[in-house]
């Protein structure tokens, strides 16, 4: 990213940074989350035609404004998704002259150098004048040296390539009225026992899911355990697979779902959509996972759509043994 001296005023795709504004100081709240890089208490303004965006810590804006902001572009977050990211991460939020929350962009600290960017959300008036790319660019500043990842939208990925990401994977959203009819879809057995996952199983779960994403997701456990449902699959007395479910967006998410094989992660899924059977039931899966998606499909949760896993600097999430433990649902796009 290129580096601008104090006082520059940036044209931007019609807009202007005037980065003189900036004032270092610490972020409110900032021991309440798990973002990384330097803070900056009042951050930046930006002019758009007649009127000046203002960017402040997300953590100082009124959540229900920022969850107005998501129903606004038809995203499903509830007001209990956006407080789970708020105590999980850090952010910016832009806003109007008038008060009002008129774009976003949040990120997530797994490990030190490692950060996951999510709710990058701008009002379609602002999405073709580059509020997106400031508030990324911001994003970035805010963490230098770290290395990022982020499921991209179809219409955010141009910017993110624009930005330098790579590293891509096609990720499906699979969602629909769960049907019990999926029970009766063919699969290989799998030998072992699946039962409900308990509070002593949580260590398991954390050191497969580090042997799958290459990170330490501890702090995203610790907000997705109280209120998920867990399933685990045991074999020779080892925990080899699990799922967790939740309510979000509609209805519930499974997720994440965690497992060396395709057939070992529907066999911790099927509780699940047993479960749910009638009501609203989401997935979100690598594409890669063909047998996993078709059992998704069979249970009632079709492809609504796509995003693209993207990283900068490196891919966002690598297992760590071509043959272990591997990522067959997310936990969300915005958690991966």
């Amino acid at each position: 990213m290129p580096k601008y001296p104090r006082g520059t005023v940036l044209p931007v795709a019609g807009l202007v940074y005037n980065r003189s504004v900036s004032r270092p100081g610490p972020m409110a709240g900032q021991s309440r989350g798990h973002g990384g890089g330097s803070a900056l208490e009042t951050i930046a303004r930006l002019h758009i035609d007649t009127f000046e965006l203002t960017l402040r810590d997300i953590k100082q804006v009124d959540p229900k404004l920022l969850h107005a902001l998501s129903v606004s572009v038809g995203w499903p977050h509830r007001d209990t998704d956006w407080q789970m990211l708020l105590e999980l991460g850090q952010g910016l939020a832009a806003v109007d002259e008038i008060g009002r929350v008129v774009g976003t962009v949040m990120w997530l600290r797994y490990d030190a150098d490692f950060a996951m960017v999510c709710m990058l959300i701008t009002l379609p008036r602002l999405q073709e004048q580059g509020a997106g790319r400031w508030l990324m660019e911001k994003a970035h500043e805010l963490n230098e040296g770290t290395v990022f990842g982020l499921n991209a939208t179809r219409e955010a990925k141009r910017l993110y390539r624009s930005l330098g990401y790579g590293y891509e994977q096609k990720i499906l959203r699979c969602q629909g009225e769960a049907t019990a009819s999926g029970m009766a879809t063919p699969s290989a057995k799998v030998e072992g026992l699946v039962r409900t996952a308990a509070a002593s199983d949580n260590d398991s779960l954390l050191r497969l899911d580090l042997a799958a994403t290459g990170h330490d997701r501890s702090v995203a456990y610790r907000a997705l355990l109280p209120v998920s449902r867990g399933q685990v699959l045991v074999r020779n007395d080892e925990i080899v697979a699990f799922s967790l479910c939740r309510p979000f967006g509609r209805g519930h998410v499974i997720g994440p779902v965690v497992a060396a094989s395709e057939d070992d992660a529907i066999a911790v899924s099927r509780p699940h959509v047993e479960a749910h059977a009638g009501s609203f039931l989401r997935a979100d899966t690598p594409a890669c996972n063909t047998v996993f998606t078709g059992f998704l499909a069979a249970s009632g949760m079709q492809i609504h759509d796509s995003a693209t896993s993207m990283g900068l600097g490196r891919a966002p999430f690598v297992p760590r043994s071509k043959t272990g433990s591997r990522r067959i649902a997310l936990a969300s796009q915005a958690i991966g």
